[in-house]
């Protein structure tokens, strides 16, 4: 096979139809083989009756819907798990991706032996104040932070070797790190591809200013995991250390004070030093206890179950 295309979605049923109409017709005419994977996300429209009534029709129509909504991170792990094609297409299921950017995309990782290719939404049809202005501070952010160079790393509109899908862990709402994911994962050849954005034709956007907030937080979770993810030690220890040297430190100077220079002064737990000394010492033992754990956690994980699903259609 060569394309699947994963399309995560929530409440959109007004454009499924039209949406799937226009990716049939590009495969059509590029003569791809193809199937299109709707991940339904807890949808509460009748979403899940659409898909049902297109996967009858159509053979390439696979679907999967979960008893609730888990985010778009498990929405794109449960398609990735179930996806075949040679290239993997991700897109948004509002019509604000054009599935005519496809071929472009499927010759950039086949033919040009990219591992990762990101959309760029260069010109948005979004608001300025609550979308545009923000993403451009996240993407800058999200640059400096993991090296990757991309303009836009928010872009739905994504294409993939498939080696790549298969050998990286979406979990949390870090779907919008896909392409740090791939770089830590291996996958280092990434590049982007303007692609045109169109206004939302239904509906109304499911994502608010939260989502930015979101984006920062996992953005700071993201750089610990690359760093430091597979030994968690070596900056809780160092850390630790640290600490422990400069509580240390100040123990050692109210010792020397009080047995050789003052001692008739104060005691020593009537000096600021005392305190500074004995939270230093606890911080250090304490940041040396989460190195451990972490250790542990690592070493004895286990994978736990991130949704379920409730139905699927046209997949064994």
């Amino acid at each position: 096979m060569d394309i699947s295309v994963v399309i995560p979605l929530l409440n959109e049923k007004e454009s499924l139809n039209e949406l799937y109409d226009w990716i049939a017709g590009v495969m059509r005419s590029n003569h791809f083989s193809y199937e299109v994977l709707f991940i339904d996300d807890g949808s509460t429209d009748d979403s899940w009756q659409v898909i049902s009534e297109l996967s009858s029709k159509h053979n390439e129509v696979k679907g999967i819907r979960f008893l609730r909504n888990y985010g778009k991170s498990q929405a794109l792990h449960a398609g990735f798990a179930e996806a075949n094609g040679q290239v993997v297409i991700t897109m948004d299921a509002d019509l604000q991706d054009n599935p005519e950017e496809i071929p472009e995309l499927f010759d950039l990782i086949v033919h040009q032996h990219y591992d990762l290719v990101s959309g760029w939404k260069k010109k948005r049809y979004d608001s300025v104040i609550s979308k545009n202005l923000p993403s451009k501070l996240f993407n800058w952010a999200a640059r400096k932070t993991s090296g990757v160079k991309l303009h836009d790393f928010n872009c739905g509109l994504k294409a993939y070797k498939q080696e790549v899908i298969k050998n990286i862990d979406v979990h949390g709402e870090m779907h919008r790190y896909i392409p740090v994911l791939a770089k830590n994962a291996g996958f280092p050849k990434i590049t982007e591809k303007v692609v045109q954005h169109q206004a939302r034709k239904y509906g109304k956007t499911k994502f608010g200013m939260e989502r930015f907030i979101n984006g920062f937080l996992d953005l700071i979770t993201i750089w610990f995991i690359s760093k430091f993810g597979r030994q968690p030690m070596h900056l809780f220890g160092a850390l630790g250390v640290l600490m422990f040297i400069i509580g240390s430190g100040f123990a050692a100077y109210l010792g020397i004070d009080k047995l050789f220079i003052n001692p008739y002064g104060r005691l020593i737990t009537q000096r600021p030093q005392f305190f500074i000394a004995l939270t230093a010492m606890i911080i250090g033992t304490q940041l040396f206890i989460a190195g451990f754990l972490g250790e542990l956690i690592l070493r004895y994980r286990r994978e736990e179950a991130r949704y379920k699903i409730a139905q699927r259609i046209n997949l064994e």
